[in-house]
């Protein structure tokens, strides 16, 4: 169940979802089906505004549980990567901004879950690493967001030899936004959630969306898609009342306060 696998507390639009199978949060069947659920219900609640997504523990989640990988077939195998890929999936397209909060090892489908997330912000002593080819499988899902994201080189040396590597260098190679010390780890998070609240949560969501499309479009349909979202902006009154409130000079005022 998904209240067993993953802790969600809630203020006003905020949501902090911590996987809660200390102490690595290792997937398993149970905890993939706990992260799917819980983010498709938290996709068709227009309410939220921003997640947070952390672990319990001393890691963000290490990874895919070996004992499950270890007694697969083909066939298994299969149903298995499908059901982590829509899990993983279903924060990737969430329809509102998700921060990952690395407390920890971010590990094989960890790190590829880190990568689902829009922002990174990690402690220092965090690792990450896709070590999959030292027991025998590929990393596959949103590993394919690596080369974009640090380029084909760097990708290339994590995926083809398992390296774990620490928070500086990820920070470094732009794998994170942000790092710090673990024990200001939820008041930089709370820092950029304050900031992202702030902004208006229509655009927010609009500019969520353009950022999953802009991933998997040429540039002409990019560019079309985000003409589009422009003028949606227009059939809400958050255009009027931030540019009002910018000329004005005070703070803007939209919808209802946290």
């Amino acid at each position: 169940m998904a209240e067993a696998a993953i802790r969600v507390e809630r203020r006003g639009g905020i949501v902090r979802c911590t996987l809660d199978r200390p102490p690595l949060n290792l997937f398993e069947p149970g905890l993939i089906a706990a992260l799917r659920t819980t983010f498709d219900s938290l996709a068709a609640d227009p309410t939220v505004r921003l997640a947070v997504l952390t672990g319990s523990g001393r890691a963000f989640t290490g990874g895919m549980n070996v004992h499950v990988l270890r007694d697969l077939d083909a066939a298994n195998a299969t149903a298995l990567i499908t059901s982590l890929h829509d899990a993983i999936e279903a924060v990737h397209r969430a329809p509102f901004p998700v921060i990952a909060a690395v407390n920890g090892h971010a590990l094989g489908a960890g790190f590829e879950l880190a990568i689902a997330c829009d922002l990174r912000i990690a402690a220092r002593e965090a690792t990450f690493g896709l070590p999959e080819v030292r027991v025998g499988v590929p990393s596959v899902i949103q590993a394919a967001l690596l080369p974009p994201l640090i380029g084909p080189g760097r990708a290339a040396e994590l995926l083809l030899t398992g390296k774990t590597i620490g928070a500086d260098q990820a920070l470094a190679w732009g794998l994170v936004n942000e790092v710090v010390e673990r024990a200001r780890l939820d008041a930089a998070v709370e820092a950029v959630v304050d900031t992202i609240a702030a902004c208006a949560p229509g655009a927010v969501r609009l500019q969520k969306q353009l950022i999953v499309r802009w991933r998997e479009s040429d540039l002409p349909s990019a560019i079309r898609a985000g003409i589009a979202a422009f003028a949606a902006s227009y059939a809400t009154g958050e255009p009027r009342e931030g540019t009002s409130a910018f000329l004005e000079k005070r703070p803007p005022r939209f919808g209802e306060p946290r």
